[in-house]
């Protein structure tokens, strides 16, 4: 019974290391400049889903 668990929560925490270190290697790469600090959701009208 044990086994099975040790396995489990091996497994979830290499998951969340990648997940660490993806987010890691994002941040310092850089995504291509600064996102956009104005603007966000806003309705869409008529004339921008043509």
């Amino acid at each position: 019974m044990g086994g099975g668990l040790l396995t489990l929560v091996r497994r979830a925490l290499v998951a969340i290391g990648a997940g660490i270190a993806v987010a890691a290697a994002i941040r310092v790469r850089g995504s291509g400049g600064v996102p956009p600090q104005t603007g966000g959701w806003r309705e869409l009208r008529g004339s921008d889903l043509e």
